[in-house]
């Protein structure tokens, strides 16, 4: 226990305080210190050299080539093969075993050989008894088919042959032609048409006119050109600033402003307005796109119309 102070008990909580081992030793400075003091005293690791890359035993550690298997003995796999299948034999204490019979195979297609039971009755081959076919009665008995189909031959159906009829030229369109004639007799006047009807404001035809045309215009005569008159001597001008008129300019008139009375709505006996009638209606107006399109594809050629391309 020291004379002044705690003791080591109540200072470290040992008994006494154990002795250091770097008492006495003398400083050294870590400045400038080399890491490993031992790296440089004394002879160091000396390699031999640098060595070129080559297939000499140089290139290698040891000074000659080691093998794996130096001294081993040549062993040969088909005789170890041979012996280990006689140490093998000796292990068995009778002979191989065979069984009592192999299995029996039939000899072909049709045959029993080998089964257990044999054949059965039904599927034997053999025909049943069958009653004797007696063919029925001959059919009726008629005179032989005459040669040829019937079709330009003469005579060879079972009526009379049919007379010719005439198969005039384009009979289809002729009928249908006399058809239209006929229609247009019995047509009185022409169809009914509706002035107020609202009309396309593009025409189909771009040149079509309601209006017949006026009768032409023929160009005038030519009238010979009078010489231009030339007056003797320039006008005198009169004295008093008139500006070139005759009179003096007049006076300024007073202009006051007046309000305008609004005129009345115009009625009639009744006292009611006058309407005018209402002018033809507008509609909407198709693009020249879509009648195109319509001209082009329409209910006669829809189903044979083809894509036309530009």
């Amino acid at each position: 226990m020291p004379a002044e102070g705690k003791s080591d008990m109540e200072r470290i909580g040992l008994f006494s305080e154990m002795g250091y081992v770097t008492i006495g030793d003398k400083y050294l400075s870590h400045y400038m210190r080399p890491f490993n003091e031992a790296a440089s005293k004394n002879r160091q690791m000396l390699p031999g050299g640098t060595k070129t890359l080559s297939a000499l035993q140089a290139g290698y550690f040891e000074p000659q080539f080691v093998r794996i298997f130096d001294g081993e003995a040549y062993s040969n796999p088909v005789q170890l093969r041979r012996c280990y299948r006689l140490a093998e034999s000796k292990k068995n204490l009778g002979k191989a075993f065979l069984p009592s019979n192999g299995d029996k195979w039939p000899c072909g297609l049709g045959s029993y050989y080998g089964t257990i039971g044999g054949s059965y009755a039904y599927f034997s081959p053999q025909l049943k008894a069958k009653e004797r076919y007696i063919p029925p009665g001959k059919n009726l008995y008629t005179n032989p088919g005459k040669k040829g189909t019937g079709y330009g031959y003469a005579n060879l159906t079972i009526g009379e042959q049919y007379p010719h009829e005439p198969d005039g030229y384009e009979v289809e369109r002729i009928n249908a032609k006399k058809a239209q004639e006929e229609h247009k007799r019995l047509v009185k006047g022409g169809p009914f048409k509706l002035n107020l009807y609202p009309q396309e404001y593009f025409d189909m035809n771009p040149y079509f006119n309601d209006k017949p045309l006026p009768p032409v215009k023929k160009p005038p005569a030519e009238k010979p050109i009078a010489p231009p008159f030339k007056p003797s001597s320039p006008a005198k001008k009169v004295r008093g600033m008139k500006g070139g008129t005759f009179d003096p300019y007049p006076s300024h008139s007073a202009d006051p402003y007046v309000i305008k009375k609004s005129k009345a709505v115009t009625t009639n006996k009744e006292r009611q307005i006058f309407h005018p009638p209402p002018g033809p209606k507008s509609r909407p107006v198709t693009s020249i796109i879509t009648l195109n399109v319509t001209r082009s594809l329409n209910v006669k050629n829809y189903k044979t119309a083809q894509l036309t391309s530009y």
